[in-house]
């Protein structure tokens, strides 16, 4: 009997390693992947960590690594649920051109003959000084392309202009009922620059929210939920979380003034959210945005049942950006920033990888080349792209 138990679990770790050699992937630098982390944890510069990787169609590796709660030492768990914010995005876009894929629109339509609140807007002369600095007129109409791409001019509210300083107090420092009244007022305040002349990282999504409502006739949280969390079997993925649910939440941390974790003051509310974002507001796991993820890997299809079609996706996919966007070797399509010169990132990776990242450190990326997904999944303010960098780093060390 402990022969032919031996014996099973011999053949099991065989299978696992005959497995990895399959999809290209060494076990040893896996370990060396997760072993990184875990010391990143260990002192204190990461909370915890829950990360997956799928791979020619296999998930080759899941872990979840330090803690949900650092002060606590609750252990982090794979299934444990996490405020995504900016990943909303490509998951917005994505339904947004299923929308597209059933004629509703052009992509070249001016953005106020479905909106007509944004026919008169204004750019500010001098974005040092907004509003009060002077408006100009857009010299052209915005695009439902140029709101995926962000070129359209609009801001996010990150910086430091006063331009950014209007935005954030005029869509996250006041209150609305529900997206309709958010875009109205998004309507009124100053754009950063004239549409299609620079990329600008904005709240545009949130507009695209707007439009799935308009288009459909159904709350941007109801179509989401029919067409793609339903289907996909994203069960633990929406702008408001159950009880049961909520036990799974992830702490969000923050940095005392000794650069010491903590847990933030102020947490994710995860129920009476009204306002179905684009830019942000959903919650997700690793399991459930990588299904998400291996759609769009796989062209828009998933276990037998297509979303989007391959062209779409293509499309999407590609740079939209020309020259605007800043990173080197990098463009930006709809919903996803794109690796379009490898040697110009000066990071490992492939070209035609597209991903995006979330204000809480999140991240994924999808690699067609390879045949991957990686998600990345943590709860630490404020953002920073060094984790992200580094995820990648190890999950490509990894490919023999």
């Amino acid at each position: 009997m402990i022969q032919k138990t031996f014996s099973t679990i011999l053949l099991s770790l065989v299978l696992v390693c005959s497995g990895l050699a399959q999809t290209g992937l060494s076990k040893d630098r896996l370990d060396r992947y997760d072993a990184y982390f875990q010391k990143e944890i260990e002192e204190g510069r990461l909370p915890g960590v829950v990360t997956l990787v799928y791979k020619n169609g296999e998930k080759v590796h899941e872990s979840a690594l330090g803690y949900n709660d650092f002060s606590g030492k609750t252990p982090a768990k794979t299934d444990q649920i996490y405020y995504i914010q900016s990943m909303t995005k490509p998951i917005i876009t994505a339904a947004f051109m299923m929308l597209y894929e059933e004629g509703h629109f052009f992509l070249n339509d001016p953005l106020h003959k479905y909106l007509p609140e944004f026919k008169d807007a204004m750019v500010a002369k001098d974005v040092k000084l907004g509003s009060e600095g002077g408006l100009e007129p857009v010299k052209s109409p915005i695009t439902i392309a140029q709101l995926m791409s962000h070129t359209a001019g609009f801001s996010h509210g990150l910086g430091s202009s006063k331009v950014d300083e209007e935005v954030i107090r005029g869509l996250y420092q006041t209150q609305y009922k529900d997206i309709a009244s958010r875009v109205a007022a998004y309507a009124k305040l100053p754009l950063y620059g004239q549409p299609g002349e620079q990329w600008y990282y904005s709240a545009s999504p949130d507009i695209l929210a707007r439009l799935i409502e308009v288009f459909s006739g159904q709350t941007t949280a109801e179509f989401l939920q029919q067409r793609l969390f339903n289907p996909l079997g994203m069960k633990d993925t929406g702008y408001n979380l159950t009880e049961a649910q909520t036990k799974r939440m992830t702490v969000l941390h923050a940095f005392d003034e000794d650069g010491k974790l903590i847990k933030a003051p102020r947490q994710t509310p995860t129920s009476g959210n009204t306002v179905f974002a684009g830019a942000n507001a959903l919650f997700s796991t690793a399991h459930d945005y990588s299904l998400f993820a291996r759609m769009m890997l796989n062209g828009g299809e998933l276990d037998g049942k297509r979303y989007l079609s391959s062209k779409t996706v293509e499309l999407m996919s590609i740079n939209q950006s020309k020259d605007l966007f800043q990173d080197p070797g990098k463009g930006f399509g709809f919903g996803f920033a794109v690796v379009d010169n490898l040697a110009d990132t000066k990071a490992l990776g492939s070209e035609g990888t597209f991903y995006w990242s979330g204000a809480y450190c999140t991240y994924f990326f999808i690699d067609p080349k390879e045949d991957m997904v990686a998600i990345f999944m943590t709860q630490v303010a404020p953002f920073s792209s060094y984790y992200e960098n580094k995820f990648r780093q190890m999950v490509y060390q990894a490919i023999e």
